[in-house]
């Protein structure tokens, strides 16, 4: 399957990131079609092109925004959501760093289409280089015209706030987004009321991805049926796959939803040289980890969940034979305890005593029944944690010991780890 580069087309230009790049590739054209068009009719074009949030969940981003109520007479907000913090997920940044104009333009377009007068996007505080790209081209859209009273003049006003939060990864949930853009503390709200209804200020409100604003602007300039010649029927268009870890060329690979790990490592060079391909991840590290029997799995949402994962961010974190599986386990682990808010005791109790057990397995101090407690714990966590984050935790447990439960008893049958920790030279990054 051929690569589709389309929001990275022109990412190795100098200076990719100004304003009069951007134009020259098209940009702002998608803009000025879509304020020709009715706000219903934008609309309509997103949803039937098929386009899914591109954030983990893939849930349709035309239908989110139907939902938005119409003559309320309350203001409507979009926010995006930039908080990038998924361990092995890296796309969102770079396409910040690379073409801010790209989000920049989808916003204008979805906060036309929903009718709203306010945007925010949500950044993670830590990455500044992407904060001041994101200002920059906010402020060069502002002096445009593409920004502020009057847009184009068309009557359309809009204001876009880039808002810098402080590095809490429970805050890339979406209403834990919204408590800390209103200045709370980030914690995952009850649900209903769901955002579409009372967000942002109690007041309607979009929350979508980045990839997925800035896949609208193409879809707009192309049309519905360039977008679905793209992917597979029910997974229409193109995305950003992510590899790291032990691959040949590491980065970021556009194409179309449905191409498999093994035509990706063939654009990638393949698992580096002398090692064999052990397991990875399809989603980032909160989706049940794949082996070598899945390279032919179609990565696209259903095909990933009919195999037992989740597409999530296509983060593809890719570990050759020198890695222990039970070591990488424990670190994501560590993550996931360490962000946990503590709003709901499944999550914030259940993955402190995760973290417990998994260290003194891979110490290898454990036992067989701590292997049931691992399960045990970890199934008192999933789908009972108050968001998706004790989910995350827990899927990687359950799908090690599924794939790997040899290599668990290994470490208590042996007194310890059987893999030379100066062996694997991923072991860093898991760290780190």
């Amino acid at each position: 399957m051929p690569l589709t580069p389309v929001l990275s087309r022109y990412w190795d230009e100098p200076e990719s990131w100004t304003l009069d790049t951007y134009r020259r590739h098209d940009g702002y054209e998608g803009l000025q079609k879509a304020l020709r068009m009715d706000p219903d009719e934008v609309i309509s074009t997103v949803k039937e092109a098929g386009l899914r949030g591109r954030g983990g969940a893939g849930f349709p981003t035309g239908m989110k925004w139907s939902f938005i109520p119409q003559g309320d007479d309350k203001p409507h907000y979009l926010v995006v959501n930039a908080d990038e913090s998924e361990p092995g997920t890296c796309k969102d940044m770079p396409l910040m760093l690379a073409t801010p104009h790209a989000l920049v333009e989808g916003v204008i377009i979805a906060a036309y289409a929903i009718r709203a007068g306010h945007a925010f996007i949500y950044v993670r505080g830590e990455v500044v280089p992407v904060l001041r790209r994101l200002q920059a081209a906010v402020a060069e859209a502002y002096a445009a015209g593409y920004l502020g009273k009057n847009i184009l003049g068309t009557g359309f006003d809009l204001e876009l706030v880039v808002h810098a939060g402080a590095g809490a990864y429970i805050c890339g949930e979406e209403t834990a987004l919204l408590d800390s853009l209103e200045g709370r503390r980030g914690q995952p709200r009850l649900r209903p009321p769901f955002p579409a209804v009372a967000g942002l200020y109690a007041s309607p409100t979009v929350v979508n991805n980045v990839e997925s604003i800035a896949s609208v602007p193409p879809i707009i300039v192309n049309g519905i049926e360039w977008f679905r010649s793209m992917g597979s029927e029910k997974s229409p268009g193109f995305t950003f796959y992510s590899l790291s870890g032990h691959v040949t060329t590491p980065g970021q690979y556009e194409a179309p939803l449905g191409i498999t790990l093994r035509e990706l490592l063939e654009y990638a060079g393949g698992v580096r040289a002398g090692h064999r391909l052990k397991f990875w991840t399809p989603g980032g590290s909160s989706t049940p980890i794949f082996t070598d029997e899945h390279l032919d799995v179609a990565l696209d949402y259903e095909g990933v969940g009919a195999a037992g994962s989740m597409l999530g961010t296509k983060a593809l974190q890719i570990f050759d034979e020198t890695t222990c599986v039970v070591r990488a386990v424990l670190r994501w682990t560590e993550f996931y305890a360490h962000e946990s808010c503590g709003k709901c005791t499944p999550c914030r109790e259940g993955t402190y005593w995760l973290v417990q057990i998994l260290e003194r397995l891979e110490r290898g101090e454990g036992t067989d029944a701590d292997l049931h407690k691992l399960l045990d714990i970890a199934d008192n966590i999933l789908g009972k944690s108050f968001c998706a984050l004790g989910d995350g935790a827990a899927s990687p447990i359950m799908s090690s010991i599924k794939y790997f439960r040899d290599e668990y008893l290994a470490h208590f049958e042996q007194g310890g780890c059987p893999f030379d920790p100066h062996q694997s030279t991923l072991m860093a990054g898991v760290d780190a």
